[in-house]
């Protein structure tokens, strides 16, 4: 892992952001060269909001790493929406040091997949990319084999459940990072949705929640279809 990418404006804030985490050295350089990888991209394709590169390592890096100690025994994973590599690339990172497991990556918009194919390669993400709309690529995701499903920033709780319910069903647990209004989520999806759900702190926003479905069952057929 080449070392020389770390940079002081690359690497402002790195320190702080994976001090909760205990990541190795490997995973660390792998983490600094997404960073750079992506702030090299950002300049032509805009894959995040400008307004959070400078605070990248915490906004995105930090915040995705949080979510693999929701299910940390699990290697088989599923993203949707990846837009950037967050939280895909960087489980798909962890996998890697753990030497087992793997990530499917979601993204509907070509110029994402082509970084994130390309931030695969350059930092040895255990991770595979499809590139398509969520309602035609899951259901090639065989049911049973997929351990995790997450989403970061995509949609409301209740449409995260409603696209990946026959996972869910199968037994597959639901991670999903919320802001300020998780519990509004939450509560508008109860009236779709009878779920099991574990509600744990986010480490990066005092406001926000990590929201752990476990199982799901619809309460109206209709309803839940909407």
């Amino acid at each position: 892992m080449n070392a020389k990418l770390e940079s002081p404006h690359v690497d402002r804030g790195k320190a702080e952001a994976l001090a909760p985490f205990f990541v190795s050295r490997e995973t660390s350089d792998r983490l600094t060269i997404l960073v750079h990888e992506l702030r090299r991209w950002q300049t032509i394709k805009n894959l995040v909001g400008p307004g959070t590169l400078d605070d990248i390592w915490t906004r995105h890096v930090a915040d995705s790493l949080q979510l693999f100690r929701c299910a940390p025994e699990t290697r088989n994973w599923l993203d949707l929406g990846s837009g950037a590599g967050f939280p895909g690339v960087v489980l798909g990172i962890l996998l890697r040091e753990h030497g087992e497991g793997q990530i499917d990556l979601v993204e509907s918009n070509g110029r994402k997949c082509a970084f994130l194919r390309h931030a695969i390669r350059a930092t040895g993400a255990s991770a595979k990319v499809h590139q398509g709309r969520i309602a035609d690529i899951l259901p090639m995701m065989k049911a049973g084999q997929i351990e995790v499903v997450t989403a970061r920033a995509l949609a409301p709780l209740h449409d995260l459940l409603s696209m990946a319910k026959d996972l869910l069903r199968s037994g597959a647990t639901g991670v999903f990072p919320k802001g300020q209004d998780w519990e509004a989520e939450l509560t508008e999806a109860r009236k779709y949705w009878r779920i099991t759900v574990d509600v744990q702190p986010s480490l990066i926003d005092s406001r926000g929640r990590i929201l752990v479905v476990r199982e799901l069952q619809e309460v109206d057929g209709d309803h839940g279809r909407r």
